[in-house]
């Protein structure tokens, strides 16, 4: 078991449920019921379970959401943990709040960032994400290059007939701004279901 953890396993830290976002294979509109922040991990506890996983071997940690942006002072979790020396510190975000605070996480300890963006169109972006702000994202890849978070790498959701037509777009999208671009495959497990869900329940037809 030892050797297994010390084979690059990575301890992917969800800092929060919530999210500014309210994408259509993610989240219904109304939003899902959030956890109270009394039951959240401080970060005083998450630093404690990271200390623990170094311990044993996993030397990656990973933070994530919901928006992980969304919760308040995050750059002193970086900093926590960046202080306990593992290999690598990343962080993925939805990129709405990360040209305010891409700096800071940089100064904190954070080694690299990765953005999902499931869209290159400003229309298309409010049927996905039903909110406004793909200009907030593209500022966001900005100040996180020019901080110094690389490699910069960004996740597209690719969903048949939502935005499967864009694959060659980001390709070049990629190339231009010398971004790593991956593609990720729209999971079924996302909990798909006609009640929360505006593309209905989980449909092969979907899946790319």
């Amino acid at each position: 078991p030892e050797t297994a953890l010390r084979s690059g396993k990575v301890l992917r830290i969800s800092v929060t449920d919530r999210c500014d976002l309210r994408c259509i294979y993610c989240m219904p509109e109304s939003g899902v019921t959030l956890v109270p922040m009394a039951d959240m991990l401080s970060y005083e506890e998450i630093a404690t379970v990271a200390r623990a996983a170094l311990a044993v071997g996993v030397r990656r940690f990973r933070l994530t959401g919901g928006e992980p942006l969304a919760r308040r002072g995050i750059a002193a979790l970086v900093r926590l943990l960046a202080g306990l020396g593992p290999d690598d510190l990343a962080l993925t975000t939805n990129g709405t709040h990360l040209a305010d605070i891409a700096a800071d996480l940089k100064a904190a300890g954070l080694a690299r960032v990765t953005v999902s963006l499931d869209t290159l169109r400003p229309d298309r972006f409010v049927k996905i994400t039903r909110r406004t702000g793909l200009d907030r994202i593209f500022a966001g890849l900005e100040a996180a290059r020019s901080a110094g978070l690389a490699p910069l790498k960004v996740n597209t959701v690719v969903i048949r007939g939502v935005n499967d037509d864009e694959i060659s777009d980001f390709v070049r999208f990629a190339d231009r701004e010398g971004v790593e671009l991956r593609f990720i495959e729209l999971m079924p497990t996302s909990g798909f279901s006609p009640e929360c869900k505006e593309l209905g329940a989980w449909r092969p037809s979907l899946f790319v």
